[in-house]
């Protein structure tokens, strides 16, 4: 830092300039992240879970949702809101406007339709199936199996969708800038 007027210490533009780009940065990051995690799940783990025995579905869906707490999976899932909601209200107090907007929608839109539908859908379904003993009956396996995969699809692809739009307008953000 550098004294300026009236022994006020400023910060070189420079520095700021560059702080904010890898704020900006970062956001992308972590909103691609996020989405592809989800897609991830939308076009290849449920699908081979789906063609599977329903017995193993069920233990492999139980492995997988109690192993995903975990402090690789932490920043992406929770901290993406945080990360572009600073990143709107940096945009915002330094006079980028449109990029401040982008940035915030991007936010808000993980926020309800990303994290908060996980929080009131998907995680308690999964808390349902972690409660349910795998049958060792094929039939009654295939039936719990097919009643959970179908709706958890539908939520987890409406989650993909709403972090695929974060992370585009993550990037209309940074083209703003």
């Amino acid at each position: 830092m550098r004294e300026g007027f009236q022994g006020i210490h400023v910060v070189p533009y420079r520095r700021i300039e560059r702080r904010f780009r890898r704020l900006s940065i970062t956001s992308v990051v972590f909103s691609g992240a996020i989405f592809g995690f989800f897609y991830a799940w939308v076009c290849s783990t449920m699908w081979g879970l789906d063609r599977t025995d329903p017995r193993v579905a069920i233990a492999a869906m139980q492995a997988m949702n109690a192993s995903v707490r975990n402090a690789v999976f932490f920043p992406a899932f929770f901290l993406t809101p945080a990360v572009l909601g600073v990143t709107a209200a940096a945009a915002r107090f330094s006079g980028r406007g449109a990029a401040a907007f982008w940035f915030c929608a991007a936010a808000a839109v993980y926020l309800v339709f990303g994290l908060m539908l996980t929080f009131t859908v998907n995680v308690r379904m999964n808390e349902a199936l972690a409660a349910t003993a795998v049958p060792g009956d094929i039939a009654a396996a295939r039936d719990i199996w097919r009643d959970y995969s179908q709706r958890w699809q539908v939520w987890n692809q409406a989650r993909a969708l709403a972090s695929g739009t974060a992370l585009a307008f993550a990037a209309l953000g940074v083209a703003r800038l």
